[in-house]
């Protein structure tokens, strides 16, 4: 998909550097690889916002604190992991760096409200949606207490979860979104009545007199929210989940009717926040100034109606650069976190100072921009197998066309191999294309033997190899021989689920950076898509960071059996854990928690640890100790009818015991 740079109006402006093109894989004689080349092949210091980069080992550091020391090497980390028994997949998740992103988002938003003279403050929600691990949710509660910054809701089972966590904070704010019955209304208006700065943002206009009912029988004066809905366009892949037609939200004219009904109930002043939805990963920071624009223009006339607006809550949207391109593209973003925050700041002032309104207290629920930076899922390959594998065996160089025995389909192979010159890939390429498929027919018809067949794939495959070798060495490339790097690309298996770990590329075809996280310092050769280890087609990653484009290979390392090789994908600490699924009986990864101490050195603060087997079939209905008393009885019979020995048995029974309590991936 092409990218296209979007100028910007912003105020004031804030420039970003413009990407350079990528180095492409070097061969021959040229210099000698370098660190700095696979920093420049993998994009790293552009995707990663100063929070990785690679070391003089060749491995890949993660940098919490944005700053050349401390550092914390990945590879070390997998190594220490195993020592403790901890074996990949494993995300691993730095709560140094969450910390840093809250301040810097927080920063971002105190200077530009200082820069722009702004009367109001900034709060952060955080919508625990985007990633619900507990020990998540609590760093963030830590950090953002020191913040100011607060937790989203959007079902009951959340809300439940956050008022159970807040105790100790009555002040943090809590936006309560989502559908709501009245048992959810009742949560919210208890909560209210424990002290807690809680906020139920109105869904439709049901969800109004549920409030007004609860807040009549328990006696509160509640603070109330209005989403809505607003008419300029989103952006991105969700960007019909905003306007006229948005699932969530209330219309201008269903707006108005819930101000008049508090007013008619004198409870004007309930009123407190209008929020909206902007989107999701918005890509470009026009629509950004144009929902942010539109929404405080509602603000004004709504608090000059007599609404006792305090809050704007212009929503989340706020994206993360996945491809560190800086482009218009969906999975970039064409602006930086501190124009996101002054462009807000700014154009909230404009029309209130405009309107003569208080400026408002501004919210964000950019949880996407908050998490996705500090979990890395690192996982092993288990083996490859590549296409390019075949090559010409010798018993071939004495095939001539007199040979009566050899099928022409072969012959005219093995000419088309002989004869792959620059000047005659496109020909060569066409006469393998066609003896291939004569050879097809005349198998399917009974007219090629099963030996003959495989001498066809040997010496169509190791032709298209050849064709692709020389066009790596050419500056121009043929459009019909531009997909054969794909097509001759390896596949590399990996040791995960993508339906577990990194659903969102299956379901919406997101990119996220993958790549070794060790062996930088030497060339990678190979081409590759990454398979993982369910019974699924779709089980795969075949979409890569580029800076110009999407890549369909990755360049990796060869590896024999027996290597240790491990890869791992970025920036995945947003959705990936919660959207997973149980396919193929896949279960959660093991989970760690590293943090730096006052010296830098990295340690182990909290392990959660992957589902066990047991624990998958659990959740499916089965009974893990039937399934073992079953076998247990199978072997007895075995002994009984002198299939197995006694030892054979007992063997088995506590292999399957095992199996049942062992990790759901290859171990």
């Amino acid at each position: 998909m092409e990218r296209t740079v979007t100028p910007t109006i912003a105020a004031p402006p804030v420039n970003s550097p413009s990407p350079a093109p990528s180095k492409p894989v070097r061969r021959g004689l040229e210099p000698a690889w370098t660190v700095d080349d696979a920093r420049e092949l993998y994009q790293i210091r552009r995707w990663g916002g100063g929070f990785f980069d690679i070391n003089e080992l060749g491995h890949v550091v993660t940098r919490p604190h944005k700053t050349a020391t401390p550092e914390v090497d990945l590879h070390e980390v997998i190594q220490g992991l195993k020592e403790r028994g901890l074996k990949t997949p494993v995300i691993v998740a730095f709560s140094d760096l969450l910390n840093r992103r809250l301040k810097d988002l927080h920063q971002a938003f105190t200077s530009a409200i200082g820069e722009h003279g702004y009367k109001g403050i900034y709060r952060a929600v955080y919508p625990i949606k985007v990633n619900q691990q507990r020990h998540v949710v609590e760093e963030i509660q830590a950090c953002g207490k020191e913040l100011g910054f607060g937790l989203e809701v959007g079902s009951k089972p959340e809300l439940l979860a956050v008022m159970g966590m807040t105790t100790e904070t009555p002040d943090s704010l809590i936006i309560c979104n989502g559908f709501k019955e009245d048992k959810y209304v009742e949560f919210v208006t208890l909560a209210a009545k424990l002290g807690r700065t809680i906020i139920p943002v109105i869904e439709n206009i049901q969800e109004l007199r549920l409030i007004l009912k609860q807040a009549e029988i328990h006696n509160v004066r509640p603070k109330i929210g209005v989403r809505v809905n607003l008419n300029s366009p989103g952006a991105g892949r969700w960007r019909h989940s905003t306007g006229a037609k948005a699932k969530f939200g209330l219309s201008i004219a269903e707006t108005l009717e819930v101000l008049a009904l508090l007013k008619r109930e004198n409870m004007q002043d309930c009123f407190q926040l209008l929020h909206c939805h902007l989107g999701s990963q918005i890509h470009d920071i026009r629509n950004v100034n144009a929902g942010v624009n539109e929404l405080t223009r509602v603000y004004v006339e709504l608090a000059k109606m007599g609404a006792g607006l305090k809050y704007l809550d212009v929503g989340g949207g706020l994206g993360v650069d996945y491809d560190g391109s800086q482009t218009n593209f969906e999975f970039s973003t064409n602006y930086s976190l501190a124009e996101y925050a002054s462009n807000v700041v700014y154009r909230v002032m404009s029309v209130c100072d405009e309107e003569g309104i208080d400026h408002p207290t501004i919210i964000t629920e950019s949880g996407r921009a908050m998490v996705a930076h500090h979990s890395v899922l690192i996982f092993d390959i288990l083996g490859s197998n590549s296409t390019d594998r075949f090559t010409v065996p010798e018993e071939f160089a004495n095939l001539k066309e007199s040979d009566d025995d050899t099928p022409r389909p072969i012959l005219d192979l093995l000419d088309a191999y002989r004869n792959v010159t620059e000047r005659r890939l496109l020909e060569c390429y066409h006469d393998a294309l066609q003896a291939r498929e004569e050879a097809m027919s005349l198998f399917n018809l009974g007219h090629l033997s099963l030996q003959h067949r495989s001498m066809v794939d040997q010496l169509f495959w190791a032709t298209t190899a050849k064709i692709r070798d020389k066009c790596r060495d050419m500056d121009s490339i043929p459009e019909e021989l531009e997909d054969l790097e794909t097509n001759l690309a390896d596949t590399y298996f990996g040791n995960l689920s993508i339906f577990q770990s990194l659903p969102d590329i299956w379901a919406i075809n997101q990119i996220f950076p993958v790549m070794p996280i060790h062996r930088l310092n030497e060339q990678p050769t190979r081409h590759a898509i990454i398979a993982d280890v369910t019974c699924d087609s779709d089980g795969k990653i075949d979409r890569f960071v580029d800076l110009r484009d999407i890549k369909k290979t990755l360049e990796l390392h060869p590896i024999k059996n027996g290597d240790e090789y491990y890869l791992a994908a970025f920036l995945v600490g947003a959705y990936q854990e919660t959207l997973g699924d149980l396919h193929n009986l896949f279960g959660d990864t093991h989970v760690v928690h590293i943090r730096l101490d006052e010296n830098g050195k990295w340690w182990i603060n909290h392990v959660v640890e992957g589902d066990a087997v047991r624990e998958v079939l659990s959740y499916v209905q089965y009974e893990p100790e039937k399934l073992r008393q079953e076998i247990r009885r199978e072997c007895e019979r075995a002994v009984r009818d002198n299939r197995m020995s006694v030892a054979e048995s007992q063997a088995l029974s506590k292999a399957y015991e095992n199996g049942l309590a062992g990790y759901t991936y290859l171990e």
